[in-house]
Parts: C-alpha cells; structure tokens; sequence
C-alpha cells in the first residue's frame, strides 16, 4: 500500500462509497497523489452500477487543512490533466448523489470541495474559510462563482476577500451545509443519510440530480478553467512568491511592494 492509498482510504459496502481523508498527522492537508487517488476513487464510482452514493468524510477533529503547501510547491497544478483538476472536474460532473461529513477545519479546497456535494452534514466545531487572497492567489473549484451564489454577493466578498474562517452555525444559515451535529456523530449520520438514498431507485436519483444542476455544469467548467489559468499565472508572481517564502521562513508575508 502507498502513501496515497494509506492517507486517503476508500471502502465500498451496500452500494456506499466512502472516502475517507485519513492523514491526521498533518491536518488532512491534500497532496497531488492524495487528489489523484480521490479522483480515481470517484471514477470507479461512478462507473461502477452497484455503487449508488460517495460520501466524503475526514476526521471529528478535522475534515482537512487545504492544499499540502510543501507538496504543492514542488508539484503546481500543471494543466487539466493534473491531479487537482482530475479531482475538480470528478466532484463538479459526478451524478450520483455525493455527500460530505465535515467536522473541525476545512480550509480552501476543504471548503470549496462541498460547493459541489449535494448533502453536506457538520459538526458544531467546523471552521470554514476561503483563504485564497492571503497568499497572493485566486479562487478554484468555482468557487468565484459558486459562493456570491450561495451567499449573496457581499457575504461572498467577506469570505473571499478577507478569508476568515466562519462557523458551522453560519454555514447552516447560508445553505452551506443540511444540519449540524456534534462532531462525533457527523460521520454516523451522513452514513446513515447515504443508506436511505442508496435504498432508492439509481435512475431517479441521478434524473432528478441532473435537471437540478441543469445549466449550470457547463458554466462550472468554464469558471473552473479561468480560475485554474488565473491561479497558475499568480502562482508565478511576485505576492505568492513572497507569502510562500514568509511561510517556509515563519514571518508575516510583507506585501507592501508588491
């Protein structure tokens, strides 16, 4: 077994995969070979007839950190066959249903992966943040599109611009998430969730899923590919270049010449 397969675990039973984000030693945070293992995961998912929901799923004291940045710095995202982008495009088109178990942190991607689940259950200590302007960087996952239309345009504008973190309580009441629970049940439940909709018929499932979304897949993608060229062009420039190295060097990036 990899590290990969080791740091994300992927088990299927009575027509329920679950994906589980198991790399608590460093916060979940996400590496390319932990992306292309959840994209594989979701692709035999979703090819797979005897597979009727994917559930996501971290840890009752974190569902995941974001992006590892020491693994990012050394492999970018490079092009739309990278990982990351096999695991964006597998969430944003997946069509049957896809659930999320939140409970403690979730950071960038950890936040903007849920845009793209259609049940999504927290624990009552779930911190949700969209930190992408802090290191000199822009929006993915469509989240430039998907959050003003979630929250409205300002309350957008506060998560994407300032990037603080806001709580389970504040998700439930934007829509974000379904329900919060106490972080040690978040798991139980939305395993429970996925056995009553595993229970119902495939094809009404996945119908009813595609005239929801209807229209609005195609603008997804094109959000996803503008943000992903912006992100890849910043990556390059001079204010990621210096929060990077405030991080590797633990001081506050300076941004004032840049």
């Amino acid at each position: 077994m990899n590290s990969s397969e080791q740091d994300i675990l992927v088990h299927t039973e009575a027509g329920v995969t679950t994906i589980t984000l198991n790399r608590l030693a460093r916060k979940n945070s996400l590496t390319a070979a932990m992306y292309g293992t959840m994209a594989d995961a979701l692709e035999a998912a979703q090819a797979d007839p005897a597979v009727r929901v994917v559930v996501l799923q971290g840890d009752p004291t974190v569902f995941s950190a974001g992006n590892d940045i020491g693994d990012f710095l050394n492999k970018p995202p490079a092009g739309q066959d990278s990982p990351v982008f096999r695991f964006l495009r597998g969430i944003a088109g997946f069509p049957k249903p896809l659930l999320a178990a939140v409970s403690g942190p979730a950071v960038g991607i950890g936040t903007t992966m849920l845009l793209h689940c259609d049940l999504v259950y927290a624990g009552d200590n779930a911190a949700f943040s969209l930190p992408f302007v802090n290191p000199g960087l822009c929006p993915e996952a469509a989240s430039s599109l998907l959050v003003p239309q979630m929250l409205g345009y300002h309350r957008a504008a506060e998560a994407l611009l300032l990037g603080e973190p806001f709580m389970a309580e504040a998700a439930l009441e934007v829509g974000l998430v379904n329900r919060v629970l106490p972080p040690t049940e978040v798991n139980g439940y939305a395993q429970a969730q996925a056995k009553k909709l595993a229970a119902k018929p495939l094809t009404s499932l996945v119908e009813t899923k595609r005239l929801m979304k209807k229209g609005q897949h195609q603008l997804v993608m094109q959000q996803m590919a503008d943000e992903g060229a912006s992100f890849g062009r910043m990556l390059q420039e001079p204010a990621a270049k210096e929060a990077f190295t405030a991080f590797m060097e633990k001081r506050r990036p300076d941004f004032s010449k840049v």
